[in-house]
């Protein structure tokens, strides 16, 4: 059974440090009726710009690239079994978690939060997923 690379003309794909060079990444792949998504950021779609400095602004945008991708395998964040989470500040944690509970609407997830060090200047949350679906 081959991998089938999944990607979304509405979510930026990440894993570069110069706009200029083409990712290295998948923005998902979907092995079986698993889906595994690299981890997303708070990167706007068209300018590749970090949206803001608010931690729950970033965790807004940082879903929403999640769903794109999502949504392009077929797939909601009801097919979510789990999340890994980096924050940049580990005292962001509350305002985040307020962020993430208002966006994902009682669904539920395993999740994963560690503070460290995002790849890119300015990205203050990270968020990869699984997905299954039957």
């Amino acid at each position: 059974m081959p991998k089938q690379i999944i990607t979304s003309a509405t979510t930026p794909t990440t894993g570069f440090t110069d706009k200029s060079t083409p990712s290295p990444l998948a923005q998902g792949i979907r092995w079986g009726n698993m889906l595994f998504i690299s981890g997303q950021a708070a990167l706007d779609p068209e300018s590749l710009e970090v949206v803001s400095d608010d931690i729950q602004e970033q965790t807004r945008q940082t879903l929403e690239n999640l769903e794109g991708v999502l949504k392009e395998a077929g797939a909601t964040f009801a097919n979510v079994v789990n999340m890994r989470v980096c924050l940049r500040d580990e005292s962001d944690f509350p305002k985040f978690n307020i962020a993430f509970s208002d966006f994902m609407q009682r669904e539920k997830v395993t999740r994963t939060c560690v503070g460290g060090r995002p790849h890119r200047r300015g990205v203050n949350v990270e968020i990869d997923c699984i997905a299954m679906f039957d």
